[in-house]
Order: structure tokens, then C-alpha cells, then sequence
């Protein structure tokens, strides 16, 4: 079972708002330019995870006997796969589940949660205003660790920390 840990200090004093530049990329990213140029940006951004309660299913109120957990929300598709809902605002999670709790988090982090539960894709603004997915290949190297860079030439590439374990050096 996963639990949440604390929100780093890095996000004190975070009220949940969106950044307009990050919001104005994910707008343009319509084309294959547009769509890389946004995903590098997540790559540095602050996302909110929403996360629900559960196991607190009781109809008529609260029950001080049940307990109920927290646990990150998850889009379930009809044929059973699933997605994991990140948001770069409040504004954005509250319009998708205004009951949720935003759990501030980094793109990679959410991209290896995804990875780890099984899901397919990390779904950013779900509700809007410009929703994107992030999947397959790109999702496994977020996950990684790695970050979507543009380079000197004008093409996309991959940033990442050099491995610096004893296996990587004796190989």
C-alpha cells in the first residue's frame, strides 16, 4: 500500500495557482512542436495530484467506527485500463472533483506513480481548459527520471542524471 508523505518545504506558501505561461503552452499544443514544447515545461512544474477518500462509504453521515484512507484518484476507462488525473491548477482540479485534496508533486513523480500502479497515461487538466496526455514511451521516461529538453540545434532530447552506482561504473 502507498501512502502519501508530507509536501516538500519547496511548495509552502503554493495557493494552487495556475502558471499563465505553462497554461498558454498547453493551449498551443495542438502539434507535435506545440505538444513537446508543453511537456518540457511540465517537466519543470508544479502539478497538483488529487487524492479522495476512501472506504468511508457510509450513507447516513459520518461514523466515528469507519475509517476511511487517502488515496490518489484514477480515471478508469471501459475496457479497465487506467489514467492518472494531475492538475497544473486549483482551479482545474476543483472543476474535475471539487472534493479532492490537492497533493503538490513534480512531473516525474507522477509519471513513476503512474508507471508503478499500472496505469497507461498521466492525464493533465482532465477538465480543462487545455488538456493533455502524457503516455507510452514518454510516460516510461519520465518515470525515469528524464526530462524533455530542446537542444542547441533545435531538436528534442533527453536530460538525465548520469548513474553514478558502482553497477554503472563497472559496466
Amino acid at each position: 500500500m502507498s501512502t502519501l508523505g508530507r509536501p516538500s518545504a519547496a511548495y509552502s506558501g503554493d495557493r494552487g495557482d495556475p502558471d499563465p505561461q505553462l497554461r498558454a503552452l498547453l493551449a498551443g499544443a495542438g502539434d507535435h512542436e506545440g505538444y513537446l514544447t508543453a511537456v518540457a515545461a511540465l517537466c519543470t512544474a508544479r502539478f497538483l495530484l488529487p487524492v479522495v477518500a476512501v472506504g468511508d462509504d457510509g450513507g447516513d453521515g459520518p461514523d466515528p467506527t469507519r475509517h476511511a484512507q487517502l488515496q490518489a484518484a484514477q480515471l478508469v476507462a471501459a475496457d479497465g485500463r487506467t489514467a492518472l488525473p494531475a492538475f497544473t491548477g486549483l482551479d482545474s482540479l476543483t472543476a474535475w472533483k471539487a472534493d479532492a485534496r490537492p497533493v503538490p508533486c513534480r512531473l516525474d513523480e507522477l509519471a513513476a506513480s503512474a508507471v508503478e500502479q499500472g496505469s497507461v497515461a498521466v492525464l493533465v487538466d482532465v477538465a480543462g481548459p487545455h488538456p493533455l496526455v502524457i503516455e507510452g514511451e514518454l510516460l516510461a521516461e519520465l518515470a525515469r527520471g528524464r526530462r524533455v529538453v530542446r537542444l542547441d540545434d533545435g531538436g528534442w532530447g533527453w536530460l538525465y542524471a548520469a548513474d553514478s552506482s558502482p553497477e554503472a561504473s563497472n559496466g
